[in-house]
């Protein structure tokens, strides 16, 4: 059964990388709610979703393409470090404003005495995902 665009969906799911290392889950919390066709979740994720009847299950393996895209080299920038307002520490995500007014996050890969180094890829940029999802409710618009 394909679930019609604007369906609200509720699903569980647990999300692993290659090597069985878990980095996301709704165990022990409410379902994860979006609405099809809403881009509001990676497309693999949705397609797989969009097959299930409520109360069946399916595990989906994505390959970067179909998760976060690609690693783009050219996505880890140095910024001088006087264009923080307090020295950041590697691992932390920062938020900062582009030029067209959107807003970026960036993790911090290095910080040196001047220069400081972030990675605006997504952290799951470049990595197949594999997706244990449970359709728990579907709830077709009228």
């Amino acid at each position: 059964m394909a679930l019609p665009h604007g369906t609200t969906v509720r699903v569980h799911y647990r999300g692993t990388l290659e090597d069985g290392t878990e980095f996301d889950s709704s165990e022990g919390r409410e379902p994860l709610e979006f609405t099809v066709g809403e881009q509001q979740v990676i497309a693999g994720f949705e397609e797989a979703v969009c097959s299930l009847d409520v109360g069946s299950s399916a595990m989906v393996t994505l390959d970067a393409e179909e998760a976060y895209g690609p690693r783009i080299d050219e996505a880890v920038q140095e910024v001088p470090l006087s264009q923080f307002w307090e020295t950041p520490e590697v691992g932390m995500v920062v938020r900062l404003i582009g030029p067209d007014k959107q807003e970026l996050a960036a993790s911090v890969i290095e910080v040196g005495e001047e220069m400081v180094k972030l990675d605006f890829n997504h952290p799951l940029a470049g990595q197949p995902l594999t997706f244990m999802i449970t359709l728990v409710e579907a709830d077709e618009p009228e």
